[in-house]
């Protein structure tokens, strides 16, 4: 599901995982007497000053210093006249001195200096490891720096500000453990707008449905560009596009062959290799099979997807190297809330070998190795050979997140869809006889040797199987659109105007609305014809006696709205209607589902665990 990056960098300890460790890099040193920070180690070095761009420099003073430390990775000790220093003098005055007429002491040779070393300028770091003083001091002085970052207060005219008592993570712990019912209490409190502390970000909420429009087409001084840009840097390696609108507006052009008669092609494409993945195996299963079902639907929308963009893998091992990559690209998205994080990739596990890997799977030499790849993949490869060689891997870069933005969504979604209709037996009963009514209208037979093949006006008719659909949206998607304000303004409301600042994020959260029983009669319930009325599909939604212009947003809204929603629905659509059509299905697990909320305003939520069912061919 192509959805645009609509994510929060939260910051907290329930963002960190479990193997994560802290560590101190010999790369660090202090300039100037103002203690700027400067990082010389792990990347971004400009040759003969050995600085560094990355965030973490501009922290000042030794504050500068340990979070640089956290940035690289070796042990260090401020150098100067500590002990450390004391006892290296100590022991360099215990060396035997070398009287006249004897043999020169071998001697190791001094290491060439180099610009940005270390042991240049002032308040260098010697490389022992931090002593327990040592550590407290630094830990002190990052926690006072955090503290300085938590000290703003509301100005007149501001919304209601509420920071919590942690340093830097503000209300991150509260709003993570249960999020929606957290902010339905701030709402009780404070009204419709509110602006949180939340991983070192002021973020204004914008709860009220009838302002969602008015915030979102602000593009002047609400950015999603600023805002996305960042996160395509720490997430997928792509540095060029944040300096070059022209190459954005360019890339953002190939959207167009994502609807109309290019998503006809691609819908062909689509049931052509659902045919493939389905006919050599699946459709032989005669007998009960078993299977997690997160797992089995990501299995087949990862690998009819990639396909479908980028072409067929000729090789005889085809199933094998598909494998592969899914394993590592799921892995790499299991990631994908902590790269948005404020934590430096180099502390997330094998997250930056992975990161590589993947890209590299999706340069330009390994994809034209590929038969039959799509229109706007095509596109695509052409405005970025503009730009950059041939053989630049941040090409790979690019396709790898245009990827990811093609699965990482429509897996879930595929997933809830499934899961809702088997715990439901009157929307299963009510979604197969409306496909085979469609069947029976089209001539089309059902069982072995008979493929279905529907066009996109077919599929759109299946009123029941689509409101399925946006009701497993509404109950399981999270994605919030955020802005990143660039100057100072107002915003209005029934109530009172509220200026906001310039650098803090203004969010639009859904969730809410979603869940709004003024808007949704029983929200908590799964209701597979919730989107049905008068046997058409359903778009008038009420609150406050006006209706509603916003009151489902799984995709956004807007310019920011998520371009291939078409092509991620009408997979879904067809994959179901296969698994409906020619399969008996069945839950086994008992057990309650509920969304885990650690992709939390990302898009749709995993489940917390998955669970198994079983399938076998209809006799």
């Amino acid at each position: 599901m192509l959805t645009p990056a609509h994510s929060l960098p939260l910051f907290g300890p329930s963002s960190f995982p479990r193997r994560t460790r802290v560590l101190f890099s010999r790369s660090c040193r202090t300039v100037g007497p103002g203690g700027e920070g400067r990082c010389a180690g792990v990347e971004g070095r400009e040759a003969g000053r050995g600085e560094s761009t990355n965030f973490v420099t501009q922290a000042p003073g030794p504050a500068a210093a340990f979070l640089c430390a956290l940035r690289a990775g070796q042990p260090l000790r401020p150098g100067g006249g500590g002990a450390a220093e004391r006892s290296r003098r100590r022991l360099q005055s215990r060396r035997p001195r070398r009287s006249q007429g004897d043999p020169e002491l071998p001697t190791r040779p001094r290491a060439r200096r180099r610009a940005g070393d270390v042991s240049a300028g002032m308040g260098r770091f010697s490389l022992e490891p931090l002593s327990l003083p040592g550590l407290a001091l630094a830990t002190a002085l990052l926690l006072l720096a955090l503290c300085l970052r938590a000290r703003r207060t509301r100005r007149p005219g501001e919304p209601p500000l509420i920071k919590g008592w942690l340093p830097y993570l503000g209300v991150a712990l509260k709003f993570q453990k249960d999020p929606l019912n957290y902010i339905k209490t701030l709402q009780k409190q404070h009204g419709d707008i509110f602006t949180l502390l939340l991983g070192g970000k002021y973020i204004t909420f914008i709860l009220d449905p009838f302002q969602y429009p008015l915030v979102l087409k602000n593009h002047k001084q609400l950015s999603f560009r600023v805002f996305t840009n960042k996160i395509l840097v720490k997430v997928f390696a792509i540095k060029k596009l944040t300096d070059n609108d022209e190459m954005n507006d360019e890339l953002h052009s190939c959207y167009q062959l994502l609807q109309g008669k290019s998503l006809d092609i691609l819908l062909e494409n689509v049931i052509q290799n659902l045919k493939q993945v389905f006919e050599p195996q699946l459709l032989k299963t005669t007998s009960w099979e078993t299977a997690q079902l997160f797992t089995f639907c990501g299995s087949i929308i990862f690998d009819i997807t990639f396909t479908t963009i980028y072409g067929n893998i000729l090789a005889g091992n085809r199933r094998k190297l598909i494998s592969e990559l899914k394993d590592d690209f799921l892995k790499f998205d299991d990631k994908f809330p902590y790269l948005v994080s404020d934590i430096p990739i180099e502390l997330l596990g094998d997250t930056k070998s992975l990161q590589k890997k993947l890209i590299k799977c999706f340069i330009s030499e390994n994809l034209a190795k590929l038969q039959g790849c799509s229109e706007v993949f095509q596109m695509r490869q052409n405005i970025l050979e503009k730009y950059y060689v041939r053989e630049d891997t941040e090409i790979g870069a690019h396709h790898l997140a245009f990827f990811w933005a093609s699965v990482a969504n429509t897996i879930p979604t595929m997933f809830w869809a499934m899961y809702y209709l088997l715990q439901h037996p009157e929307a299963l009963a009510a979604v197969r006889d409306e496909i085979d009514r469609l069947l029976q209208s089209t001539g089309q037979k059902k069982g072995p040797g008979f493929f279905i093949h529907l066009t996109r006006e077919q599929l759109d008719s299946l009123i029941c199987l689509e409101s399925t659909i946006l009701e497993a949206l509404r109950l399981c998607s999270s994605t919030t659109s955020i802005r990143f304000v660039q100057e100072d303004l107002t915003l209005h409301s029934e109530i009172k105007d509220f200026h906001i600042r310039k650098g803090d994020l203004v969010a639009i959260f859904p969730l809410l609305l979603h869940v709004d029983p003024e808007v949704f009669d029983a929200p908590e319930e799964f209701r597979y014809d919730r989107f049905v009325e008068d046997g058409k599909k359903k778009t008038t939604f009420y609150k406050r006696g006006k209706k509603l212009k916003c009151y489902l947003m799984p995709f956004g809204y807007g310019a920011s709205k998520c371009p291939g929603r078409f092509l991620a629905v009408i997979e879904i659509k067809q994959l179901l209607i296969i698994l409906l059509t020619y399969f008996d299905l069945e839950i086994i697990d008992d057990k309650p589902m509920e969304p885990n909320y650690k992709r939390l305003l990302f898009g749709i939520q995993h489940p917390k665990s998955d669970v198994l069912f079983r399938y076998k061919v209809k006799s």
